[in-house]
C-alpha cells in the first residue's frame, strides 16, 4: 500500500498515514450503510477506484504546499484523501447536510481540522483563491471552469477527474475556453483521464 499511494503521489508516504487511511476507508463503508456516499459496488475495490484514484491528483500539484478546494467533496473524495496525504490545506464544498455531518466527523476523527475546512454550499457560495481545484462526478469540465473560476488566481491548476466522456469534455472545453487545457492517462483505470487547465479564461475575454 505504501509503496502504491508513493508511487501515484509522487510523494512519500508514512506507514502512519496509511493507517489513517484506512481508518477513514472503515468510516466512509460504515456510514456507506446509511447514506449512499459512494457506488456499493465500488466497495470491494475502494483502494484503487477512490483512495488510489484521489492520491493521483498530487502529482499535477507543483507546489507540495500548494492550498486546494474539492468541489461536491460528498465523502471527501479526493479531499480528505489529499489532506492525509500531506502538503497544503484542503477546502471541501459539499451542498448536502448529510454528508457534510460526515465530513465533519471524519475530519474530526482523523485529526484534520487543522488542515481542512468544510463549506456547507455550493460551488458559488465558495470564497478564496486557491492553487489547486478539483472535483470529481460533478459536473463537465467546462462547466466547472465557468462555476469555480472565481475561486482561482493567475497560478491555479485545475485537476479534474474524468471517466470516458473525458475525451469528449476536453474538446468542449477547448472550445469555449482558452489557455493550457489537457488530459493525461489515469493511473487507476485505462478508460479514464485526468483533465488539467491553468492560465484559462472564456474565450473571447482575454
Amino acid at each position: 500500500m505504501i509503496e502504491q499511494l508513493s508511487e501515484a503521489s509522487g510523494r512519500a508516504v508514512s506507514r502512519e498515514t496509511v493507517r489513517k487511511i484506512e481508518t477513514y476507508a472503515a468510516l466512509l463503508i460504515a456510514a456507506n450503510q446509511q447514506q449512499n456516499l459512494v457506488s456499493a459496488s465500488t466497495i470491494p475495490d475502494m483502494w484503487q477506484r477512490h483512495i488510489v484514484d484521489s492520491a493521483q491528483l498530487l502529482r499535477f500539484a507543483e507546489d507540495p504546499s500548494a492550498s486546494w478546494i474539492d468541489i461536491g467533496s460528498g465523502a471527501g473524495l479526493p479531499g480528505i484523501v489529499l489532506a492525509l496525504l500531506g502538503g497544503g490545506p484542503v477546502t471541501m464544498v459539499e451542498p448536502r447536510r448529510l454528508r457534510v455531518e460526515f465530513l465533519l466527523d471524519a475530519v474530526d476523527r482523523l485529526g484534520l481540522k487543522e488542515r481542512t475546512m468544510i463549506v456547507h454550499g455550493k460551488a458559488d457560495k465558495a470564497e478564496g483563491s486557491f492553487d489547486m481545484i478539483t472535483a470529481r462526478a460533478v459536473a463537465s469540465t467546462d462547466k466547472l471552469l465557468a462555476m469555480t473560476l472565481h475561486l482561482s488566481h493567475r497560478g491555479t491548476i485545475w485537476a479534474l477527474p474524468r471517466g470516458r466522456s473525458g475525451k469528449s469534455e476536453l474538446v468542449e472545453a477547448q472550445r469555449n475556453w482558452q489557455g493550457m487545457v489537457s488530459s493525461h492517462a489515469s493511473l487507476t483505470d485505462p478508460e479514464a483521464v485526468i483533465i488539467t487547465a491553468r492560465d484559462v479564461s472564456a474565450r473571447g475575454k482575454r
